[in-house]
């Protein structure tokens, strides 16, 4: 597991440029993810790494993209000061766990993250770093694999085809 650190306001267009919003597809989109902020993440993002940022994360504009462009990568958790509120349930609805993590700052590029969510806190390098705790709900849709996908099982049938 890579930690890749981010500063503050990094906006969807830096995640995914906007000229690779025809592409429907995560693994396409990861071949893109952070072109022209940071060329090396799609070359060496491995599933597993971790992005950790500091405030405002996936601001500008709702595109639902940039989460689905970071599941594609293999990123399954992206940890920052806070979220612009419309990558927030974006991430959520991709399958793709937000954490809020004020002391975000703590955590290094080689540190280990375990996340205990339940508890509300990641250790990161034998530090607990307090996190804002994840609704119950919205944790059974990121298990699920998203929206879609926690809707389909509800209802036993793929809803999004009837």
């Amino acid at each position: 597991m890579r930690v890749w650190r981010f500063g503050d306001d990094i906006d969807t267009d830096a995640i995914i440029p906007g000229r690779f919003l025809t592409i429907n597809d995560p693994a396409e989109l990861a071949k893109h993810a952070f072109e022209g902020t940071n060329d090396a993440f799609a070359r060496e993002v491995s599933p597993g790494d971790v992005i950790v940022a500091g405030r405002n994360f996936g601001c500008g504009s709702s595109r639902e993209h940039a989460p689905l462009a970071l599941k594609g990568a293999g990123i399954g958790m992206v940890i920052a000061k806070s979220f612009a509120r419309i990558f927030y349930r974006n991430s959520i609805n991709v399958g793709l766990l937000p954490v809020i993590c004020p002391d975000a700052d703590f955590i290094g590029e080689n540190d280990s993250i375990v996340p205990n969510l339940a508890a509300g806190y990641l250790e990161a390098s034998g530090r607990q770093l307090p996190i804002e705790p994840v609704p119950e709900f919205l944790k059974k849709i990121i298990d699920a694999g998203g929206l879609v996908s926690y809707a389909n099982q509800l209802h036993g049938e793929d809803i999004c085809t009837r």
